[in-house]
C-alpha cells in the first residue's frame, strides 16, 4: 500500500477471501465484507517504534498474529 491506511483480509459474501486496502475511516463492513485480519499502516501505528521503517513494522506484525484466532473468524 502506498501511503497511509489499512490492509485487510476479508471474507466476501461468496465465501472467498480477498485482500483490500482502505484509507481514512473506511471499514469493509460498510461494503458487505467480513473483516478477518487488518494491518494498520498509518504512521501513528508504528512511528514510535520503527520511525520510517514500515517494512520492519510489517515484518514484526506477521510474527505476532495468532492464526487460531484468525481461523476462528472464518
Amino acid at each position: 500500500m502506498f501511503g497511509s491506511g489499512w490492509a485487510w483480509l476479508v471474507l466476501k459474501s461468496d465465501g472467498k477471501l480477498d485482500i483490500i486496502q482502505t484509507s481514512n475511516a473506511v471499514n469493509p463492513i460498510r461494503e458487505g465484507l467480513k473483516p478477518i485480519l487488518t494491518c494498520d499502516v498509518w504512521e501513528h501505528a508504528y512511528y514510535l517504534d520503527y520511525q520510517n521503517r514500515r517494512p520492519d513494522y510489517i515484518e514484526a506484525f506477521w510474527k505476532i498474529i495468532d492464526w487460531k484466532v484468525i481461523e476462528n473468524r472464518l
